[in-house]
């Protein structure tokens, strides 16, 4: 399987420039793959997190029969649970 690459242009700060530079070369690698590791890292995480919300949202919930979640409120009313 080949991974289509695409080049893409960023404008940064010179301090962010530099950073990236050390950082990259601390890796040995370069600052384009550097930022593409970061990106597809993030990329993954939010896909993750996403996918989750979706499944949480999804499932009814287990204390009230109209499927509902229940309010900040409803929750901290100690004396229904009683």
């Amino acid at each position: 399987m080949t991974r289509r690459l695409r080049n893409i242009t960023i404008t940064v700060e010179e301090s962010v420039a530099r950073w990236a530079r050390i950082e990259a070369a601390r890796k040995d690698t370069s600052v384009s793959r550097l930022l593409a590791g970061i990106l597809r890292g993030q990329m993954v995480q939010n896909d993750g997190y996403e996918q989750a919300m979706r499944r949480a949202l999804s499932r009814k919930s287990i204390m009230k029969s109209d499927s509902r979640y229940l309010s900040r409120e409803e929750v901290h009313d100690r004396d229904r649970l009683r």
